[in-house]
């Protein structure tokens, strides 16, 4: 992609009975079609939104995906009253895409249940995968096996939740690997302890990786020595993804503030919690070997910058965090149908992918984003070419027919 390079829609929505402003970015479509969540945030910009649609688009290419990349976002508390009532006269607003082209789902602010409810209010369906669904030749068995396992809980965790984090646990161990690190003499400091960040430290954690800090919106709770006690945190965790400070243990360290994080030493960072949060300003702060997204661009490019100048890789957001967006895909095209399926499905794309950026940087210090961004475009034109696009007729989405085209893993990547 070039700096010319622009979605394909931008629709701007404006409330009429709130200050909100709503967002839908669509990429880019392949098979007619492009996939992205929606946020609700105060603050949120359409800039944001495109850049995130961007990113989605990335995803789809960097696992293989016959769709393209749209993000939806409203400017308004997440926490708000009438936060629902918002949320029901966007869909009502965007209808038309969310029949069509847009397939979305769960997103930061967005909890996936609350969307689904959103989606039913309206009289949408149950599920905010409803683009797909209409689709489907056999729309009852889709819904069904989509109802199942977005519902399925596992080691704790609802699926969506579940497999995010599992997908940065697994490219964080990938890259650690690439830099001869062993999860059992490797640290990990996680920024954010919401379904994301909660997940990839659970699965960091059960590698054998000590997770020496974990933050919230309330500060840092710290453990240098034997690591913080995840499960005990995951299973206490308030809503909002607060950490609930009566069952710390007495070695357990809090330090106030919203960037005691980046002051942790440890091998891998994990910043898991907003968009932009690590600027060139606090970059150097950064005491760590490999950084992770897991949050949706959490650093800015000129962070970036000054940590590859140190040395330091950085794991995209778009091959780290992809797991529960290509995860929807998976279940809707009949790929993966338990927790188990899921995690091996999940690590058979992210650790090749990893471990290929990874020995690229070995090699020649090429960035992983740069490395990773080439892949996912090569790509997504890839899947226009078999699939088609938005230009040409688009035969009716027969999931299991386009699984069956579809390469097992990134391994394949380049022999079809």
């Amino acid at each position: 992609m070039t700096a010319e390079y622009r979605p394909f829609l931008k629709v701007v929505w404006s409330d009429t009975e709130s200050p909100a402003t709503g967002y839908v970015v669509v990429d880019r479509l392949v098979c007619g079609i492009a996939t992205g969540g929606l946020r609700t945030r105060a603050g949120c910009t359409l800039a944001e939104v495109e850049d995130l649609a961007r990113e989605m688009s990335l995803k789809a290419g960097a696992y293989r995906l016959p769709v393209g990349g749209a993000k939806g976002g409203i400017d308004h508390p997440s926490d708000a009253p009438d936060v629902d009532e918002v949320r029901a006269r966007f869909v009502a607003a965007v209808r038309p895409l969310l029949d069509t082209v847009w397939v979305t789902a769960g997103d930061l602010g967005t909890p996936q249940a609350a969307i689904d409810a959103v989606f039913a209010r309206a009289g949408l369906g149950p599920s905010s995968l409803r683009a797909a669904l209409l689709r489907s030749p056999d729309r009852p068995a889709v819904a069904a096996r989509v109802q199942q396992m977005f519902t399925l809980v596992d080691d704790g965790l609802a699926m969506p939740d579940l497999i995010g984090g599992y997908g940065v646990a697994e490219a964080a161990l990938a890259g650690l690997a690439g830099l001869g690190w062993e999860p059992a003499r490797s640290r990990a400091v996680v920024q954010g302890f919401g379904a994301m960040g909660g997940s990839s430290a659970l699965y960091l954690h059960r590698a054998g990786v000590r997770v020496v800090g974990l933050s919230d919106a309330r500060g840092l709770i710290r453990n240098p020595t034997r690591g913080v006690d995840v499960p005990v945190l995951l299973a206490t965790r308030r809503p909002g993804g607060l950490i609930d400070r009566t069952v710390l243990r007495p070695d357990d360290e809090q330090l106030p503030g919203g960037e005691a994080w980046l002051d942790v030493e440890a091998e891998v960072a994990v910043p898991a919690a907003m968009s932009y949060a690590v600027n060139d300003a606090v970059a150097d702060r950064l005491r760590v070997r490999l950084v992770a997204e897991a949050a949706n661009v959490p650093l800015t490019a000129a962070a970036e910058r000054r940590l590859l100048d140190r040395g330091v890789p950085v794991i995209p957001d778009f091959v780290a965090n992809a797991g529960a967006a290509a995860w929807a895909w998976w279940v809707i095209f009949g790929l993966v149908t338990d927790a188990e399926s899921s995690r091996a499905m999940t690590a058979a794309h992210v650790r090749p992918l990893v471990d290929r950026l990874m020995a690229a940087w070995n090699e020649g210090r090429i960035p992983l984003r740069e490395h990773a961004r080439e892949l996912a475009v090569a790509s997504s034109s890839e899947m226009e070419r078999r699939f088609g696009s938005v230009h040409e007729e688009v035969p009716l989405f027969d999931a299991g027919a386009l699984a069956a085209r579809l390469p097992a893993t990134t391994t394949d990547r380049g022999r079809s």
